[in-house]
């Protein structure tokens, strides 16, 4: 990409919806200048929106999933138990969080994923993190979101992505997507499902389910799966249309420092 549209994307990537920091992996670089045209077509990237990515080591963004992966390891211990024995289970965030996952286990293919999507949307209280925690950085597991009642995009992603997997989608079906809003000019995330080869995404945002292709004014930069972070360093910006699946509580906080995600988003 250009470099005032890298810009204006790194610009756009820097928000309060959990994705505040991403460090040096988000360093940007001129690209060297081909010698030679070559005429080989390049595989299709088998990653949502069909674009090719590069694993990142290190950096804000992979720091703060495997602090947050470590709490959600800890945090399926409590579940296993608590299924086990639902009767003795103390804690009320558990058996919520259990009670979505029976429903997506009840429902197959595409009732599946909506099923979970609709009542995660449904089951936390849009809240930005600055309003819950004084910061504008954290990343929440399923069990203290659940616990709180409340999220940003991150923590809807995080709670769909885990609940999803339980549920029994393959890992290697499951994303979650980092993305700059680029008429809102801020950050949001997203949970990308595969299903007959075809990704869909699951957003906090709205009810219905779309195709990645589909998704507008929105550009990916980062993927995430069980094995790490991974960048899309020459992510496009995809075409605007309007979208009017919106759900009404969702919109910019005009409360919060300028870039700030709303606590819907």
């Amino acid at each position: 990409m250009g470099l005032v549209d890298h810009a204006h994307a790194l610009r756009a990537a820097i928000f309060a919806c959990g994705l505040a920091w991403f460090g040096p992996a988000m360093g940007a670089g001129l690209r060297a200048p081909e010698l030679a045209v070559s005429t080989a077509v390049a595989p299709q990237s088998t990653e949502p929106f069909a674009l090719a990515t590069q694993p990142i080591h290190s950096g804000g963004l992979l720091a703060k999933w495997l602090k947050v992966s470590q709490r959600i390891d800890d945090e399926k211990v409590q579940l296993v138990l608590c299924d086990g024995d639902r009767d003795r289970c103390a804690s009320e965030a558990a058996l919520q969080f259990l009670a979505i996952v029976d429903a997506g286990r009840a429902r197959d293919g595409r009732a599946r994923l909506g099923e979970i999507n609709r009542e995660i949307n449904l089951a936390i209280r849009p809240m930005s993190d600055l309003a819950q925690f004084g910061e504008i950085d954290v990343w929440s597991s399923p069990l203290v979101t659940f616990y709180r009642g409340a999220g940003d995009c991150e923590d809807y992603a995080i709670a769909k992505f885990v609940a999803l997997g339980m549920a029994g989608v393959p890992a290697e079906d499951l994303r979650i997507v980092v993305l700059a809003d680029t008429v809102q000019d801020e950050g949001h995330a997203v949970v990308a499902a595969r299903l007959d080869e075809r990704w869909l995404i699951l957003d906090n945002r709205r009810m219905a389910m779309v195709e990645d292709g589909s998704t507008r004014n929105y550009r990916p930069l980062f993927v995430i799966d069980q094995n790490g972070v991974m960048k899309y360093p020459d992510a496009r910006l995809l075409a605007y249309l309007p979208d009017h699946a919106v759900i009404p509580a969702a919109g910019f906080d005009a409360t919060g420092p300028r870039g700030a995600v709303a606590a819907s988003n």
